[in-house]
């Protein structure tokens, strides 16, 4: 069961992921931990706002980010999108049983059809 009294880290998940560039961040970093550096190649931005991208995440507790001399790494940190995915699940769950019952309603009114 998804404990939905935190609030905050739910929302701070949700504000991290509403930017497109965060998610294509999020996209790179499931596929393998890359530096800050490999994370802006793509973006037609700088540096320093890369890493204000980063930082959003990381508050999220969505990125990891480590420090070995001038070179910072990021990973993804998969326990928060379990957080997110168990949350959307309960609403996959609603929509599947109302799906069901509009299913059962529509046999129904075909089978007075005929």
């Amino acid at each position: 069961m998804v404990n939905y009294n935190n609030d905050e880290e739910l929302n701070a998940i949700f504000h991290a992921l509403a930017d497109s560039t965060r998610r294509e961040m999020i996209h790179m970093l499931s596929q393998k931990e890359s530096t800050v550096s490999e994370l802006a190649v793509p973006f037609d931005m700088s540096l320093a706002a890369v890493s204000k991208h980063i930082k959003v995440l990381e508050r999220a507790n969505l990125v990891e980010r480590s420090v070995k001399g001038r070179v910072h790494s990021c990973r993804l940190n998969a326990g928060s999108l379990e957080k997110i995915t168990a949350w959307l699940n309960m609403y996959e769950r609603f929509w599947s049983k109302r799906f069901d019952v509009l299913e059962e309603e529509l046999l129904k009114a075909k089978k007075k059809e005929h």
